[in-house]
């Protein structure tokens, strides 16, 4: 058998086009022990994410997270889990049909939108294929993460160039590395942020929090933490916020090695210590509402909060499948397609 493979043909009357590739972090494919397992077996194994000697790493892998985190892992995804599976697939599905909406809403037909996950399903092999089946002979790919992180758009990266290598005839391709200070993004989130306080009845203390990611993977030159700031800079001069109103953290601390500070728990107590009582979430890194913005923030930080002595907390909903969400992500697409469309 060869190495290299043939892609997809396309009908022969099929006019050539330009696809776009929108890719997300990925989901298990049910709230059931196994089915998380697997998709933690994907995800703690790649080196993006987790950039360990391998002879240190598999064997904690394999032998003790593996069989134990999964328990846990599956009542919080029950906890979240809506019709239609996972809300981080399901919103990302229906986002990428709104992005497709939008760039096609002028009637160029030339433009055809897939929607991936790097773990999981739909696999971003399939979602290429597909595409490639549409006749697409030029790919944009566009990761759902605002700020660029190794760890997240890295890994994007890889799983794609993963299954181009061994085609025959390779798609020019283009690739978003990040939107974290794109003006419609800012204007989105900010707006988001002013709907719920309007919503709430109130404003309050605003506390922005971020994915985390080790600090040796800053130090080493990943842009993320500047990304993070600089977008919590903006949004925060978008709602005109005095300093002292607003404050910024990192969430989702994973093992033993110093993340980025300050986490989100250390957070909490100095706001409670400083007589905060009433606190709005919100978690400008994630696209679209999923296991670490649902159950996370807004049910471990909430009850987290009111041990504390807090008054009330309220988590701001990601864009999700907004139709304002939609139209910033084509607009972001249609920048990058300069000279193809």
């Amino acid at each position: 058998m060869a190495f290299y493979r043939a892609v997809a043909k396309a009908p022969a009357a099929t006019p050539e086009r330009v696809g776009v590739l929108v890719v997300n972090l990925g989901s298990p494919d049910s709230p059931s022990y196994f089915s998380v397992q697997n998709y933690l077996r994907q995800f703690l194994s790649d080196r993006r994410v987790i950039d360990t000697s391998r002879f240190v790493w598999l064997p904690v892998l394999f032998g003790f997270i593996l069989p134990f985190r999964p328990i846990r892992t599956v009542r919080n995804y029950r906890k979240i889990w809506v019709q239609g599976g996972s809300p981080l697939v399901v919103y990302s599905r229906r986002l990428a049909k709104r992005i497709e909406e939008s760039l096609r809403a002028g009637g160029d037909d030339r433009l055809r939108v897939a929607i991936a996950m790097t773990y999981g399903r739909p696999s971003v092999a399939a979602a290429i294929r597909e595409l490639a089946a549409q006749n697409c002979r030029r790919l944009l790919v566009l990761p759902l993460y605002p700020q660029y992180c190794s760890s997240t758009t890295g890994s994007v990266f890889d799983a794609v160039t993963r299954v181009l290598r061994r085609w025959r005839w390779l798609p020019e391709t283009r690739f978003v590395n990040d939107y974290h200070d794109d003006p419609g993004y800012i204007d989105a989130v900010a707006e988001r942020i002013e709907r719920h306080w309007r919503e709430q009845g109130e404003r309050t203390h605003l506390l922005l929090s971020y994915h985390g990611i080790p600090e040796v993977y800053v130090t080493e030159g990943d842009p993320y933490q500047a990304h993070a700031e600089k977008t919590t800079r903006l949004i925060v001069a978008r709602l005109g916020l005095a300093e002292g109103e607003w404050s910024h953290c990192y969430q989702s601390r994973f093992g033993p090695v110093k993340w980025l500070q300050p986490y989100a728990s250390d957070m909490l107590k100095a706001l409670a210590e400083r007589g905060v009582r009433k606190l709005t979430m919100v978690s400008p890194s994630f696209a679209v509402d999923c296991l670490e913005t649902i159950e996370e923030c807004g049910i471990e930080y909430r009850d987290e909060f009111r041990e504390l002595g807090g008054e009330s907390f309220s988590l701001v909903p990601a864009l999700n499948d907004e139709p304002r969400h939609g139209e910033l992500l084509a607009a972001v697409v249609r920048r990058h397609l300069a000279g193809w469309i």
